[in-house]
């Protein structure tokens, strides 16, 4: 998320990054990158996955901002175990964050968008991030495969959906080491 929110602001984005309120410091991190590249940036903090906290989020574009064109999507966490010994938390954890965190956002946006079509044309973007694990499940992870995989079906639908308002649905699945991989 913090490489994807420092490439749109050296091509001029203005950013909200939001985090979970225990990665305070980091999401502020983010902010000083982000206004160092000579854009502007703020934190908002909260769950991605809660229905109030991702208004919030939004309605904070919109007060900063004045408008919303780009929404990335690249929460997430997991909870690797085996299918032996995973409890019912430990799946819809993951589940909830990256596909319902997903959702969640991307319908606060799809109705944004498609209310201000009503007036004229929109320039509409989602980029959600899911993982090639959607295909090769690994057996330690019974969890985060399919919520990558219906994070591809969810950003599938919101294309075919919104593409008659100017709105774009895609989905990554980057590859690379990072904490979430090597722990």
């Amino acid at each position: 998320g913090r490489e994807e929110a420092l490439q749109l602001a050296r091509q001029g984005a203005r950013i909200v990054v939001n985090d979970i309120p225990a990665a305070q410091e980091k999401a502020q991190e983010v902010v000083a990158a982000i206004k160092a590249l000579g854009s502007d940036a703020v934190a908002v903090l909260g769950d991605c996955a809660d229905t109030a906290d991702s208004g919030r989020v939004f309605k904070a574009a919109l007060d900063t901002f004045g408008d919303v064109n780009v929404l990335v999507n690249n929460a997430g966490f997991t909870r690797d175990k085996t299918l032996y010994g995973m409890t019912d938390d430990e799946f819809d954890s993951v589940v909830r964050v990256h596909l319902r965190g997903h959702f969640v956002n991307m319908r606060n946006a799809a109705q944004y968008w498609r209310e201000k079509s009503r007036a004229g044309p929109v320039y509409g973007r989602l980029v959600s991030t899911a993982s090639e694990a959607m295909l090769y499940a690994t057996p330690g992870q019974p969890n985060y495969g399919p919520a990558k995989a219906g994070i591809v079906s969810l950003a599938i639908g919101a294309a075919a959906l919104m593409q008659k308002i100017g709105v774009t649905s895609n989905v990554i699945l980057p590859r690379g080491r990072t904490a979430m991989t090597e722990s």
